[in-house]
């Protein structure tokens, strides 16, 4: 049996891996792409943290984070198709010119 300390530091890890792929990349399909893996990575320390309190809230807060990342991801990559057809290009310094 795996301890629980183990998916924590797991979770953890990925956690910082999206973060550091948010604020350093320059590819909106890469940020979209680190956003997923850090609500994976908060899905998995839902799970943990209900596994080591032995609840099921953390079960099914997991599952509305899991909507909330389909809906997202629907919608993401239907703004990134938008922007990639008007600019020919995913580069995010690009789209800051566009909003200011």
């Amino acid at each position: 049996m795996i301890p629980v300390e183990y998916y924590l530091g797991v979770g953890f890890v990925l956690f910082f891996i999206g973060l550091v792929g948010v604020i350093a990349r320059r590819n909106v399909f890469t940020i979209f792409m680190s956003i997923e893996l850090m609500l994976n990575a908060v899905n998995l320390l839902f799970v943990s943290f209900a596994k080591m309190h032995a609840n099921m809230d953390g079960h099914a807060i997991a599952m509305i984070v899991m909507a909330l990342a389909a809906a997202e991801a629907a919608f993401g990559l239907a703004i990134i198709i938008i922007m990639y057809k008007s600019k020919e290009s995913l580069d995010i310094d690009l789209f800051r010119k566009i909003r200011g």
